[in-house]
């Protein structure tokens, strides 16, 4: 593993890979959907600036918790100029993304709770399937599994005790 000068302000593709963990044919294709950038040298090689680290960084995070690259590049071109997200930035995409993570962190949950059970896929092939949807009535909503995907089916609203103090 060569070491990269601390100093040096623009690195190679190959360098980048290697401090950012990200397999170069990977950076390859976040600069072709505009999500990094690079300039090229008189020898047509890739040069990018030191702070594509962050912004590789940010895009791994961002991916890791199930954000889609275009919703990632959504987010990062808004910021002025093209900069590599500061705290601040991460602080307001990442409250703006809290209702699609907490949707996705519903869905998992169900996944993991309900998988054993009917998930209405329409397969019928679980005993219970007959039972929670009988004729397939969920297929006649659409396609997918409708108890799990929480786009398809809210959760249920939760209804406040009915507990009355005297």
């Amino acid at each position: 593993m060569s070491k990269v000068a601390w100093n040096t302000k623009e690195l190679t593709v190959g360098q980048l890979a290697e401090r950012s963990g990200v397999a170069v044919s990977a950076l390859h294709f976040y600069e072709s959907k505009g999500l990094i950038s690079s300039r090229r040298t008189a020898g047509n090689q890739r040069r990018y600036t030191r702070d594509t680290l962050r912004r590789v960084a940010f895009i791994r995070l961002a991916q890791r918790i199930g954000i889609p690259l275009k919703v990632i590049k959504d987010a990062l071109s808004e910021l002025p100029d093209e900069r590599t997200p500061t705290r601040e930035d991460w602080a307001r995409l990442s409250a703006a993304w809290r209702s699609e993570l907490d949707d996705r962190i519903e869905q998992l949950q169900r996944l993991r709770d309900d998988l054993t059970d009917c998930i209405g896929c329409g397969c019928l092939s679980l005993d219970r399937c007959p039972v929670a949807n009988p004729y397939d009535r969920l297929g006649d909503e659409g396609p997918g599994a409708r108890r799990i995907d929480t786009r398809i089916c809210p959760p249920p609203q939760r209804r406040p005790c009915c507990d009355t103090a005297s």
